[in-house]
């Protein structure tokens, strides 16, 4: 039995994602065929009749005998629905529609769901959609290619750039794409459709172009055994008045029905239960209407999405497989549990802390780090527990790179902590923040290794400031450049070290250090003003070689003025050694 392709939307928030997703279902409901959409929970089922109904001639031009059953829409749009909807070897949808603004283009969000495609080997086609905005376009009955031949040369052209800047950013991604009827290989590129959810414009030609490539690529992962056990991944788990805990889910193989036993995957142990009850919206119900009506039900045969009330509910989470428990049921629970352990990992011997909301969303984050090179220590399912805060700090302490957590499509903790907590419900810019705060680190970490150094400065014995000659010598200094520190050896213009900075005055106040432009007074032990010094002479502070070939390692930390004066204090340490430093 071949059961409905499963198809997910994806993209960058207000690209039209729902909106593309209302205006598939309203062109079904207008097709006015029997049965032309059924709503499932989190899903809607459009049968072939229907879909030829509304595409009319267009399968025709693809002369395929059409054999699968209809579509089946997920019907939480968007990248948090996508990485939700895992199931053993890759995600549960079988063909994607990535939505894309033809006036903004690739955005992060839509890049991001890309790669996220691309990992799982999903097939899709970019939606091209908000064609209506270009800027005189003129809306017309008809396809979206006819309805292009009759607009002005002008609003043609500016289309062609639109989408042609479309396909270059593509490109960049590794892809090659073109408008779908310029494509003469769907193995080697992706289909555009030019459509506007808005008047409906392309829905023909969309659900043309899912129909023909499902029915041409994917007839064999299609193949179910019809009252086999079933197989489903949980979209969500909530409370409801008077049935407790309920669990909307995907089936996406064989037959669930009442009183089934099942077990489901939970972060601890895969749970053995039984199916209680089975809900499905009532006829042309709004499922997403919070008093919408339902229907119990016996049974459900894939594909389909259903309410399920399970006798037993501890450890539920969104994300995790369901399989009927028929058969080996020993061999279940080890595939159950090593499918959760693949994700749900202490793996590399240091690394980050990952938290995501689902196990798909887990698998999603930790795919794209681990092809950043970032290094994953601990992942877990759910909002973050103390026992992550406690771990994240002791990371910080022993590898303060690593020292964070982050997290994907959760709340932020409302506890206080040292540890860097990193949220964003999208995996670039949590990476990029990631990225970022780990540069900022290892600065601080540079610069703290540099702190221990001699710090490059220049001062001038100012004239009229002797307050004492000797043991030890006192007098006023003003910083020309660098930072004057205490116990800073000194030597003069010719390289020769005459004495060290045994305190520093500002203001009647012992200070531990001196900027540019600070007078203070310092006490220089082991020499005599009017002998080895005098007034008006320049000092440096005598940079030991190994400290300046540390600086040379970490010149962009050091202000222009710094590297001003290295490279004074090197010149002339290299009239008696040409080598110094190098």
């Amino acid at each position: 039995m071949l059961r409905q392709p499963i198809v997910t939307i994806m993209g960058h928030v207000d690209h039209g994602k729902t909106s593309l997703l209302d205006a598939i279902r309203g062109t079904a409901i207008a097709a006015k065929e029997a049965g032309g959409i059924t709503q499932a929970i989190g899903a809607s089922i459009i049968p072939l009749n229907t879909i030829k109904q509304v595409c009319g001639a267009l399968l025709d031009k693809l002369k395929l005998n059409v054999v699968i059953p209809g579509l089946l829409f997920i019907d939480t749009p968007g990248h948090a629905a996508f990485v939700n909807l895992r199931k053993r070897g890759g995600n549960l949808a079988d063909i994607a529609i990535v939505v894309v603004d033809i006036n903004e283009g690739l955005m992060p969000q839509t890049k991001e769901s890309i790669e996220i495609l691309k990992q799982y080997k999903t097939p899709f086609i970019v939606a091209v959609n908000k064609i209506d905005l270009i800027e005189g376009w003129r809306l017309h009955k008809g396809s979206v290619l006819e309805n292009f031949q009759v607009q002005y040369p002008q609003v043609q052209a500016l289309f062609e750039r639109k989408l042609y800047e479309l396909v270059a950013q593509l490109y960049e991604m590794g892809l090659a794409a073109d408008r779908f009827d310029r494509v003469s290989d769907y193995t080697k590129q992706i289909a555009m459709v030019p459509v506007s959810a808005k008047s409906g414009e392309g829905i023909p030609e969309l659900l043309m172009m899912l129909t023909g490539l499902a029915q041409r690529y994917l007839e064999n992962k299609l193949n179910i055994e019809e009252h086999a056990p079933a197989k489903g991944t949980i979209l969500e788990v909530k409370e409801q008045k008077g049935l407790g805990t309920i669990a909307d889910v995907i089936i996406y193989d064989g037959t669930l029905k009442v009183n089934d036993p099942i077990i489901i995957a939970t972060l601890d142990k895969p749970l053995q239960t039984k199916v209680k009850a089975l809900f499905q919206p009532a006829p042309h119900a709004e499922m997403r209407e919070k008093k919408a009506k339902f229907d119990s039900v016996k049974s459900v045969t894939a594909a389909t999405g259903v309410r399920l009330v399970p006798q037993d509910c501890e450890g539920l989470v969104a994300g995790m497989p369901l399989i009927g428990a028929s058969g080996n049921v020993q061999e279940i629970l080890d595939q159950l549990q090593k499918e959760v352990r693949e994700v749900v990992i202490e793996s590399d011997a240091k690394g980050i802390i990952a938290k995501a909301d689902s196990l798909g969303s887990l698998e999603a984050l930790m795919t794209l780090l681990r092809d950043k090179g970032i290094t994953i220590q601990k992942s877990s399912i759910g909002p973050i527990s103390k026992k992550d805060i406690s771990d994240a700090e002791a990371l910080l302490a022993t590898d303060p790179l690593h020292g964070v957590i982050l997290g994907f499509n959760i709340p932020k903790p409302e506890f206080q902590t040292n540890a860097q907590v990193l949220i964003n419900d999208v995996i670039y810019r949590l990476i990029e923040d990631y990225e970022a705060w780990r540069a900022s680190q290892q600065k601080k970490i540079e610069a703290s290794a540099l702190d221990i150094l001699v710090k490059p400065c220049k001062l001038e014995l100012l004239k009229g400031y002797v307050f004492r000659q000797n043991n030890p010598a006192i007098a006023g200094v003003e910083v020309i450049a660098g930072t004057l520190r205490s116990n800073t050896p000194l030597m003069n213009a010719q390289g020769k070290e005459l004495t060290l900075v045994k305190g520093i005055q500002m203001e009647q106040e012992n200070v531990n250090k001196a900027e540019k432009g600070k007078r203070p007074a310092v006490s220089m032990p082991g020499v005599t003003i009017g002998r080895q010094l005098m007034e008006g002479d320049t000092l440096y502070s005598m940079i030991p070689e190994e400290h300046f070939r540390k600086y040379k390692e970490h010149k962009d930390l050091l202000s222009e003025d710094e590297k001003n004066v290295l490279k004074e204090i090197a010149e002339i340490m290299r009239k008696n050694n040409p080598v110094w430093g190098i």
